[in-house]
């Protein structure tokens, strides 16, 4: 697993803060932790040593909240134990909790349908032997409006049965990793919106013996978007034209002048930007509907 890219100023600045064995115990692949959700309820799948909750636990502050899980107790002590030291460094007790299951069973483990507002993963997924009980239970623990905002790696084909069971591979987040399409067309059946691509990476297969193994597949890092809106009869199946705009208003802390919807979608602060009936519908149906305003009624179709 690699990084798509550097964490935020705010983010690594928050990670100076986060006790050693902590950090020393991390694992993951990208930096799946949106900015701007101050109060929110947030989980995380697969939160094994717990840095991506702490992160989270001071961007939500102490009017939201953060649960991991995981199904590793020797991780799950580790961020048990060091939530009190984390708490003197921040100034207050956030609201953080870990629980033990398995993220293809999120609601056996304790967490309520309709109950998050944001979930993380981060190089999890890819795991899993069920890809979509996950997907399938995140969907119906999100609020209507939440996110699955989330880094893992992808391929850009199916990959045959030697490699998807080749323990090395396992290990390495190569063989669990699905094919691109296969990916969106899972998240749409459940019920999500469009995957909404953020960031990506090519990850190179250097060793000489798993190169062969996997051929000329091209596998990625990449941070999706997935929202669970209320309404889903303004989602087409490709991006289209209605002279819609979309107006931030500069109020995620860490992205004042400009924030990146997507990969294809930025918006500067006060300047009225085109944006597809997708985009549209997704942003004002979303927890981004707070700081960010759509322009326009549709009526016409361009």
């Amino acid at each position: 697993c690699t990084a798509a890219s550097a964490p935020h100023p705010l983010i690594r600045d928050i990670i100076q803060k986060i006790p050693a064995e902590v950090i020393a115990k991390f694992y993951g692949c990208g930096n799946p932790i949106p900015l701007g959700i101050r109060g929110k309820r947030v989980l995380d799948l697969g939160s094994g040593s717990g840095r991506d909750c702490y992160v989270a636990a001071a961007l939500v502050g102490s009017e939201g909240s953060v649960t991991g899980i995981d199904m590793t107790d020797e991780q799950l002590e580790t961020a048990r134990r060091n939530i009190e030291p984390f708490a003197e460094t921040l100034g207050y007790r956030p609201s953080l909790s870990f629980v033990t299951g398995h993220i293809e069973f999120i609601r056996d483990a304790g967490i309520e349908d309709g109950s998050i507002d944001i979930c993380i993963s981060n190089c999890v997924l890819n795991l899993s032997p069920n890809k979509e009980l996950v997907l399938k239970g995140v969907y119906d623990a999100l609020a209507y409006g939440g996110e699955l905002y989330f880094s893992d790696v992808y391929v850009d084909r199916r990959l045959s049965d030697d490699v998807r069971t080749h323990p090395i591979l396992l290990g390495e987040c190569i063989g669990g990793a699905l094919y691109t399409q296969d990916f969106r067309r899972l998240c749409q059946k459940i019920g999500f919106a469009e995957p909404r691509e953020l960031q990506a990476s090519v990850i190179e297969v250097s060793d000489p013996e798993l190169r062969k193994l996997v051929g000329d597949a091209t596998f990625y890092s990449i941070t999706y978007r997935l929202f669970k809106l209320e309404d889903t009869t303004g989602l087409e199946d490709r991006e289209e034209d209605y002279g819609l705009t979309a107006v931030y208003k500069g109020t995620i802390e860490g992205h004042e002048d400009q924030y990146q919807f997507d990969n294809f979608n930025a918006f500067s602060r006060g300047a009225p930007t085109p944006v597809s009936g997708n985009v549209a519908a997704i942003i004002s149906q979303s927890w981004l509907k707070d700081h960010i305003e759509i322009r326009g009624d549709r009526s016409k179709h361009y």
